[in-house]
């Protein structure tokens, strides 16, 4: 119990972050459908310095979770085309920065003290560090794994900014590029948002991804496991 009580004592920013990057995708989305049918002209004919500013502001909708990423990458795609594709991965990076600066600055490391009662996980946590590009970019590829949450966690991580940066660009391509393609060839708005029509073959990537994601990240967990009991054998014959 005095374990529990430290963790929510400690860590109550950290805790309510990742409770609300978890709903708001949701309430943000709904919203912006309802916003979009009343207004489906919205998006349409803006200038060069509104264009700009959209992309700014998509970018902070991701970073606190106003916005799921897919939902951004569908209604970029219908309105602004593939013109608006550099636009979108510029967006992405900013959210991520945002995103990560926040949560560095809310958590203070305060989380990985806290791992230090379980000598154990702050083990599996040191090595999984070690590869972090691979893991940070299997977290980008999944479209079930919320992006302002995956950030959130990743920057408790302290994994290095700039990799960190690179790997979640590389990692949302290939989801993003998807359903930013649906979002190009769609003809209308609401029923894109509503009930995106992925096709056989789109279902076929999704659940590809989603597959490689979680072998993938049990992999490298059950590796970093592996390396860390194996640098404590003593840990070993305790469990």
């Amino acid at each position: 119990m005095s374990v529990l009580k430290e963790l929510f004592q400690k860590n109550a920013s950290t805790l309510v972050s990742m409770f609300l990057l978890v709903a708001l995708p949701v309430l943000g989305s709904s919203s912006l459908t309802f916003l979009l049918y009343r207004n489906q002209a919205l998006l349409q004919q803006l200038t060069p310095a509104q264009t700009a500013l959209y992309f700014v502001v998509i970018a902070f909708t991701m970073a606190f979770a106003f916005t799921p990423t897919t939902f951004v990458a569908l209604v970029t795609g219908f309105y602004f085309g593939w013109a608006g594709l550099p636009g979108m991965v510029v967006a992405y990076a900013l959210a991520a920065l945002v995103g990560y600066q926040i949560a560095s600055s809310l958590d203070h490391g305060r989380m990985l003290s806290f791992l230090r009662h379980f000598p154990k996980a702050d083990a599996v946590m040191r090595e999984l560090k070690t590869e972090s590009w691979q893991l940070i970019v299997l977290t980008r590829i999944s479209p079930v794994l919320p992006f302002a949450l995956m950030t959130f966690v990743l920057a408790v991580m302290r994994i290095d900014r700039r990799k960190f940066l690179l790997a979640s660009v590389v990692g949302m391509l290939p989801r993003s590029l998807f359903f930013y393609w649906l979002g190009t060839k769609a003809q209308d708005v609401i029923s894109l948002v509503s009930d995106p029509d992925t096709g056989t073959a789109g279902k076929l990537l999704v659940i590809g991804l989603i597959i490689v994601s979680v072998f993938g990240l049990y992999y490298l967990f059950n590796r970093a496991l592996k390396r860390a009991l194996n640098r404590n054998p003593e840990k070993t014959v305790e469990k």
